[in-house]
């Protein structure tokens, strides 16, 4: 009985080596299949059309997904059921803002909301079939695990903390509304950086940033010694009231774009020739010296500009009180302005989010993939680095701007 059995084995084998490609993902295609309801029928306690008494559950139909395999694509079939999902274990499961991506477009289409560009991408996603209770059970275990990031307890200090906002569009009743995704990261004290903070606001307003930067405070944030941000007055004030003796560095990349707009576009060479002067000194006492001159230097002909480098001095240069091993990271907002950028990447596929509450799903998600990330990475900075790093104070070396340990 061995023996035939093993020639039967080299009989197909040489079979499938000998067939047409066609052949063979026919052969793979029947054999996933037969996997898939043997799989479904356990789950079911029951066969295909069969009712007995141990049934517990039921078959509802099929959703369509792509299987890439050597032999080619397979369009395959996947069973669904009545109570909970079905994914055969050879599919990889979908990554968390894949889910909550499904889920969210998914979640457009059955609320009758969705443009073409939704039905196109729900079509392609073989999510059509999806019921809304089962989008409300996706939701509720996305849901879950954005909520617990968002509302985990920060238990390291962190001496740097960036803070930006972009800008989506979310369907409220026949409206569409702009909402701003207002977000913060943090690198801690151990040089690693996370995603300590995400919210939804109708806008930058000081009332908005002001509750955020509290629920911050409330969940532990501690420690932070440098604030980055761009201008914004609201962020400015609500910064300033409730991140008591921190330091705020206003973005540099901000700042230059708005020394700029303030000169005729002839102009803008040699004012930007100044500027340069003032961020490539190597101390603070250098730099001051270098803003002076550029201050003066176009003070006559574009007193706008002057007056601006002038008012923006300590906020512009705060950076340089810092550690030098960190400036080309604090000087600005663009290691977040990047984070925003993926985010504005994905968003932008789904357009109009149908509730505030499938833009947080998604984003969330992307957050949480993008912190894991960053848990098992390189150091944003080195220990050595933030060893350097201590509380500045008045009586601290002008020429370097932080204290030696």
């Amino acid at each position: 009985m061995a023996e035939k059995s093993v020639e039967g084995l080299q009989l197909v084998s040489h079979v499938l080596e000998d067939a047409h490609p066609d052949l063979l993902r026919e052969v793979l295609y029947e054999a996933l299949v037969r996997f898939m309801d043997a799989e479904v029928g356990v789950l079911c306690q029951a066969d295909y059309g069969e009712r007995t008494k141990d049934r517990v559950n039921s078959r509802n139909g099929y959703r369509s997904r792509p299987f890439e395999t050597r032999l080619g694509s397979l369009e395959l079939k996947i069973p669904r059921l009545r109570q909970d999902s079905y994914l055969p274990p050879f599919l990889e499961p979908r990554r968390r803002w894949e889910q909550a991506f499904v889920n969210v477009v998914s979640e457009a289409y059955v609320k009758g909301v969705s443009t073409r560009k939704v039905e196109d991408l729900v079509e392609a996603m073989g999510a059509k079939g999806m019921s809304k209770s089962e989008v409300s059970r996706m939701a509720e275990v996305l849901d879950e695990q954005v909520d617990e990031f968002r509302r985990r307890l920060l238990e390291a200090e962190y001496p740097y903390l960036w803070l930006d906002a972009l800008y989506i569009k979310v369907r409220e009743g026949t409206r569409v509304v702009s909402k701003a995704v207002l977000v913060a990261y943090g690198v801690n004290q151990t040089g690693e950086r996370e995603v300590i903070g995400l919210g939804l606001a109708y806008g930058e307003m000081y009332v908005s940033w002001k509750r955020f930067l509290e629920g911050l405070l409330e969940r532990g944030l501690k420690g932070t010694q440098l604030v980055i941000s761009d201008s914004h007055t609201g962020l400015k004030k609500a910064i300033q009231d409730t991140l008591v003796g921190t330091t705020w560095q206003r973005c540099t990349v901000h700042f230059r774009r708005n020394v700029l707009s303030s000169v005729a576009r002839t102009a803008q060479g040699f004012v930007s020739a100044a500027l340069k002067t003032v961020f490539t000194q190597t101390n603070l006492k250098d730099a001051k010296q270098a803003l002076s001159r550029a201050v003066a230097l176009v003070k006559e002909k574009y007193p706008d500009a002057a007056e601006l480098l002038e008012d923006a001095e300590e906020d512009v240069l705060a950076y340089m009180s810092f550690p030098d091993k960190h400036w080309r990271q604090i000087h600005s907002t663009n290691p977040l302005e990047r984070l925003n950028k993926e985010i504005r990447r994905r968003t932008n596929v789904v357009g109009i989010f149908p509730t505030n509450e499938s833009a947080i799903r998604l984003i969330g998600m992307l957050l949480v993939e993008q912190n894991d990330e960053w848990a098992v990475g390189r150091r944003y900075f080195s220990l050595e680095s933030m060893k350097l790093l201590t509380v500045p104070t008045d009586k601290g070396d002008e020429t370097k701007g932080y204290l030696m340990p």
